[in-house]
């Protein structure tokens, strides 16, 4: 056993400032606004499961939304059950994920290369807009990356275990898996073994695979994952050729979804999301590990097949998200302490060094959490929700009509559906992959619950019934869709409009809001 290792106060002060770094995570994570769309999108998704009790269709102003799988929603909405509905308990769960990468990280590193090297990667990796950001961000791309890395580590674990590889270790790596495919599908099992395939061929290891537990491990992972996909399949016919032919397999070979980037993308991703740590990696470059060459040579090797398999993977496609490269942060984070060791480790000044730069990490990430919301302020509705949450009644209906806006109805804490205008039968011939497609091809799942996608044709009599809202663009500029309705708040992305029917008084609950109409 490594003499670090087995140092508990030294392990006592990792743990600590593990704590310390997640803290502050947790505390850039309350500050924020909902971040539109995907924050809104999926911190609403898990709201109205909590609301309305539906735990096996996730589902978007009640409409099916079957575009990944539902553990995110599902761990969402137990956090506001437990903690209320607000945007830190929706940011708990990816927080409490980023927490798990990082002590898994520290603990497998700790395992192989010691108390200094795990301590050094877990401060990188935590100090990084991966974490820090990344880990606040609400959607299923770090719930995913986590449970990918899990599982990297554990099989990495099983099989270095010895000759024969370990088989209680495998089992929890398929649990992991497991986990991966209902956070965000296939690849929760695509990517650990195709990381891990590579690495036994080329260290040498292929042999180990003849002892593995395969059947065991492939029986618990489908006792883990397959029962809400034959459920959800039962309920809503069709959900296998949409969530994995369409939003998985469609998304990975088409060339009509959003985002389209060139193979440099993820380079420069990695840059920000790893600043200034990443340069440290390019010290390993073509090097072995330097302590107990016949592990942690081959421990080097999986780190870095880890980086490589997964980033030609998703630099295939020609649709690139930031989020999809997260999974490569834990290997990149100890490659990097290597670095630091090799490069800088036994320079009288690195000590300095590394302060200022763990200094330069941790503001860049305060900032950005901060100029996040300036620069995206134009989108939010959280000006005007507070406005209508005064004002309207339970029972009363929300028309939208040139977007949608998907902070509001958990800002409100909607009860009921949206009505959302738009021309559908055009939408449905030329919507390109945005918000519109996703709710009329949800509809398909529910026409009942389809049933509030409605046309411009009848807001002019919704206009003339009380207990009739509707949201609209500020700039929005189709005037015949405004007639009849008057105006209650502007805001600085979206205005809020009530209906005005005859002989209906509204001055009593602008007053009694405080709202001055202009």
């Amino acid at each position: 056993m490594n003499k670090d290792f087995s140092n508990t106060d030294s392990s006592r002060t990792s743990w600590l400032i593990l704590a310390a770094l997640w803290a502050l995570l947790i505390l850039l994570a309350m500050v924020r606004p909902l971040a539109v769309p995907d924050e809104g999108r999926y911190a609403e998704v898990g709201r109205w499961m909590l609301q309305s009790g539906d735990w096996l269709a996730p589902r978007l102003n009640g409409i099916p939304f079957f575009h990944k799988p539902p553990l995110l929603h599902w761990l969402q909405a137990s956090s506001m059950a437990l903690l209320g509905q607000h945007v830190w308990a929706a940011r708990l769960v990816p927080a409490l994920n980023a927490g798990l990468m990082m002590a898994a990280l520290y603990l497998c590193a700790r395992h192989w290369a010691g108390e200094g090297i795990a301590r050094r990667a877990m401060v990188m990796l935590g100090t990084s807009l991966t974490f820090l950001a990344g880990g606040q961000y609400v959607n299923h791309d770090m719930l995913v990356a986590t449970w990918i890395g899990i599982a990297i580590w554990l099989f990495g674990l099983s099989f270095l275990h010895g000759e024969r590889p370990h088989a209680g270790l495998a089992r929890w790596g398929f649990v992991a898996c497991a986990l991966g495919v209902l956070s965000k599908g296939l690849i929760g099992l695509a990517l650990p073994g195709l990381v891990i395939f590579v690495w036994l061929m080329g260290s040498g290891q292929a042999k180990k695979m003849l002892s593995f537990p395969w059947f065991s491990g492939l029986l618990i992972f489908a006792v883990l994952a397959a029962p809400w996909f034959v459920l959800a399949q039962h309920q809503f016919p069709g959900l296998f050729d949409y969530l994995f032919g369409a939003q998985q397999f469609g998304r990975y070979t088409g060339t009509t979804f959003n985002n389209a980037q060139g193979w440099w993308f993820y380079g420069v991703a990695l840059l920000l999301l790893f600043f200034p740590w990443l340069f440290l990696v390019l010290a390993q470059v073509g090097r072995a590990a330097q302590v107990n060459p016949q592990v942690d040579r081959r421990v080097f090797t999986l780190a870095w097949v880890w980086v490589l398999a997964i980033l030609i993977f998703f630099s295939i496609p020609r649709s690139k998200l930031v989020g999809y490269i997260l999974p490569v942060m834990p290997p990149l984070a100890l490659l990097a302490a290597w670095g630091w060791e090799r490069a800088l480790g036994h320079w009288r000044h690195a000590p300095k060094l590394w302060a200022g730069l763990v200094g330069l990490a941790l503001s860049i990430a305060v900032i950005t959490n901060f100029m996040v919301e300036r620069v995206t302020r134009d989108r939010y509705t959280i000006d005007i929700a507070p406005t209508l949450n005064c004002l309207k009644k339970p029972g009363d209906t929300i028309y939208l009509v040139g977007g949608y806006p998907y902070d509001l109805p958990f800002l409100i804490r909607a009860e009921k559906q949206m009505v959302v205008i738009q021309d559908w039968p055009t939408m449905r011939k030329s919507a390109g992959d945005n918000w519109r497609r996703e709710l009329f091809e949800g509809a398909d799942f529910d026409a009942r619950a389809g049933e509030v996608l409605k046309t411009p044709e009848v807001l002019p009599a919704a206009s003339q019934q009380a207990g009739h809202w509707l949201v609209a663009p500020r700039q929005h500029a189709p005037a015949d869709d405004l007639q009849g309705w008057t105006l209650v708040k502007p805001g600085v992305g979206w205005s809020l409009y009530r209906s005005t029917p005859p002989g209906v008084d509204m001055a009593p609950m602008l007053a009694r809001c405080a709202v001055v109409a202009p």
